[in-house]
């Protein structure tokens, strides 16, 4: 099953590298990354060249222009680029581990979706990691407890290793919390909701949108805690004016039954 993983950037030429490395890293070398970038400056665009001269799997580059934050419409323009049986969705700010792929792919199931956790990192050692390109996805658990002693990441309970397992399932019909940067789909579910819905203007919920149309459509939800774990390098927050009417139309949503986006990834098939 080939896998396609779907990283979202904007503007983090630094942060993309260094999960780039991360990537090069995997023990699972079956997949392939497609860029999804919602309008960053040429910067970027140097550092995909620059490895997708040293990866040994295909980096694609969808570019969007630069209209303000949409994401969705990001996504769904990469979702239309390949043909890969199953998707991971992440962000160009979340480093995964050696075997992020690969556990993704051992917890693959039909009928389901696949939502990971994170941890986050402070600004500071986000700074020093960026800086000193330290390879933090190879990171023993000691070196990890010496960081989280100093309070520079936010849990160490992520990193535990857990099986597959009816236990990942005990709460199918959960929405909350899942997130797009670390999210796993079949692509044959995503093409059946229509993908992501551009509707939702500016930060929030879009990836909460995406998530309730798959369980009204019968997908399931499956725990990816404790297999899939992400380090989320720190930002400052988005601008988040236009949230309270994403919540509206989310509200609406969650009282109806529908799972088609309005405007989605049909656009570009």
């Amino acid at each position: 099953m080939h896998i396609a993983v779907i990283v979202t950037t904007y503007n983090r030429p630094d942060a993309l590298a260094a999960i780039f490395e991360s990537y090069l890293a995997q023990t699972d070398c079956d997949f392939e990354i497609v860029i999804a970038d919602d309008g960053s400056t040429p910067e970027t665009t140097s550092v995909i060249k620059k490895y997708q001269a040293r990866a040994s799997f295909k980096i694609s580059h969808v570019w969007q222009e630069d209209r303000g934050f949409r994401a969705a419409a990001a996504r769904n323009r990469a979702l239309a680029e390949i043909d890969a049986r199953y998707v991971i969705f992440t962000d160009g700010d979340c480093v995964p581990m050696p075997d992020f792929v690969a556990q993704h792919r051992q917890l693959a199931e039909l009928g389901w979706f696949v939502t990971g956790n994170r941890v986050l990192l402070s600004s500071g050692f986000t700074k020093k990691v960026l800086k000193d390109t330290l390879p933090i996805y190879n990171w023993s658990w000691l070196q990890w407890l010496a960081i989280w002693a100093k309070r520079d990441i936010n849990r160490l309970l992520p990193l535990l290793r857990l099986g597959d397992g009816q236990w990942r399932k005990h709460e199918p019909q959960r929405w909350r919390g899942a997130k797009t940067c670390n999210l796993a789909v079949w692509r044959t579910d995503l093409l059946q909701v229509n993908g992501f819905d551009e509707s939702y203007s500016g930060w929030g919920l879009e990836d909460s949108d995406l998530i309730i149309r798959l369980l009204h459509s019968d997908i399931c939800h499956k725990n990816g805690r404790f297999a899939t774990p992400l380090f989320h390098l720190w930002h400052s927050e988005n601008d988040r004016s236009l949230l309270s009417e994403n919540q509206r139309r989310l509200n609406d949503l969650l009282a109806s039954d529908c799972f088609l986006a309005d405007r989605g990834l049909n656009q570009y098939l």
